[in-house]
């Protein structure tokens, strides 16, 4: 019988007996052998930001973009990310888990508490011998739509998106994903839709609605290009939709009302093995049936990624974006976006390093620009100067384990 290191080391000094080693392995506990195949992962999140010029309004209002995250001068500590896993295996019944805690200001407030503590992810995994297999979460789990991840080291860039902002973030439910054949996969499930979880903001762990009626539906396919394709292969198209029938919707009004939002993605191969092209398309749609204040508004973004690893350490990563809010009413604005009524963009480039093991470093420079109104207002202030654009330079350090 082979035993490992550690054991046979506690042996030579007397804390255990090879032959009661021997005995222990012949036969582990359930809970011993779930724990066998835990895993233990997680980061630590933080970085720097510098705006040059001012960033505060002239009535001491926010005056720097709207984005999930924005910051203002200073030193932060954006996340805490703890995550234990154990994964399925192949068999047609397999079962596992999920469980991911996420601290700090940029923590998701899925739990429906304080921002600083919460419950990124808590789901039971399952899998059901029907055709190819269908897998199964049951409990809290990221949402399937977004060309951008919650976890901060898969992104390509450190600063969030405008389509990340208008995205839904996490849902409590179930969701199923089928895999047809390795060109499409489909996934969809059912949520919750609290009553007062407020818009664009999802509802807490077990947060419900007043009607049973009040439910998130959830659904996307990926398509991936087979080998047949030629310089194509690889290429994925992502397309999926989440409607929420929710009474948070102009809830001071008694009424109800739903938010749609529908999204594109797509990845494309580049004759160079070292450049990586993707693009993004999200809609968010706001209706309030209620009848007494009738509103029917929309924001859609859209954004171009590219990647250029240079080495195995080093990387350029480019995001470009154009945001349409001018189908929001600018004196009423039920998805509380700072430029209400008018177009939005950014540009950023980040210069990722691998200097130390184990760390993502990163140097980021954005620029965002609103075209008439201003960052931090939803209405041009007669006689006030307002500020149409916004410089960022940022460093960003990710532990990860």
């Amino acid at each position: 019988m082979k035993f490992n290191k550690w054991t046979v080391s506690l042996a030579a000094i007397g804390v255990v007996s090879l032959a009661s080693a021997a005995r222990a392995d012949e036969k582990m506990s359930p809970v011993q052998t779930a724990l066998s195949n835990t895993t233990l992962s997680g980061y630590v999140d933080v970085g720097a930001t510098w705006r040059p010029g001012t960033d505060s309004g002239p009535y001491g209002g926010p005056n720097i973009p709207g984005y999930a995250f924005s910051k203002n001068d200073g030193f932060s500590l954006n996340a805490v990310d703890i995550a234990l896993d154990k994964p399925m295996d192949e068999s047609p019944w397999a079962s596992g888990y999920h469980v991911e805690l996420m601290f700090g200001p940029d923590a998701t407030p899925a739990s429906g508490g304080s921002t600083t503590a919460n419950i990124r992810q808590a789901y039971i995994s399952l899998r059901t011998p029907v055709g190819n297999g269908i897998d199964w979460k049951v409990g809290v789990f990221d949402t399937i739509i977004g060309y951008e991840s919650t976890s901060d080291p898969l992104n390509p860039n450190y600063t969030r998106s405008y389509g990340y902002t208008i995205e839904p973030t996490t849902h409590t439910g179930i969701l199923a994903t089928y895999k047809v054949c390795d060109v499409l996969s489909m996934s969809a499930g059912v949520a919750n839709s609290a009553n007062n979880a407020g818009i664009l903001s999802h509802p807490p762990v077990n947060g419900t609605a007043i009607y049973e009626s009040q439910k998130t539906y959830l659904g996307s396919i990926t398509l991936t290009a087979p080998d047949s394709f030629g310089p194509m292969k690889g290429a994925t198209l992502n397309l999926g939709i989440i409607g929420s029938i929710d009474s948070s919707i102009n809830a001071g009004y008694g009424g109800t009302g739903d938010i749609t939002s529908y999204y594109a993605g797509l990845t494309l191969p580049t004759p160079s093995s070292k450049v990586k092209l993707g693009a993004a398309f999200d809609y968010l749609n706001y209706n309030d049936r209620s009848g007494a204040n009738r509103n029917d508004d929309s924001i859609w973004v859209a954004g171009v990624y590219g990647t250029f690893q240079a080495t195995d350490k080093l990387s350029l990563n480019l995001r470009g974006e154009i945001v349409d809010a001018k189908q929001i009413g600018a004196t009423v604005d039920p998805l509380n976006v700072p430029y209400a009524g008018h177009y939005a963009g950014e540009i950023t480039a980040t210069v990722q390093y691998q200097l130390w093991a184990n760390v993502l470093s990163r140097v980021e420079f954005r620029w965002d620009h609103v075209d008439a109104n201003a960052f931090g207002y939803t209405q041009p202030i007669f006689g006030t100067p307002m500020k149409k654009n916004d410089l960022l330079l940022a460093l960003n350090l990710i532990y990860q384990f």
